[in-house]
């Protein structure tokens, strides 16, 4: 499960990427761009949760590292 979580957070960094592009360039219609910014605000979503659930887990394993280093 961790690998598909992984392959989420990867491609909707990639994705918010492109969009950021596309909205940087000045090509896109105020429509479009309105549809672009809501998407990437959905993808920045997905990676903030996917990045505050590895900090989560990252702490636990530390916190498990030093109990075992005290016993």
């Amino acid at each position: 499960m961790a690998k598909k979580k992984e392959n989420n957070f990867e491609s909707s960094l990639a994705r918010l990427e492109e969009i950021s592009a596309q909205l940087e360039s000045g090509d896109v219609g105020l429509e479009d761009s309105i549809r672009l910014y809501e998407e990437g605000i959905e993808l920045a979503k997905i990676c903030y949760s996917t990045l505050k659930d590895a900090e989560l887990k990252v702490t636990e394993l530390k916190k498990q590292l030093e109990e075992n280093i005290k016993q």
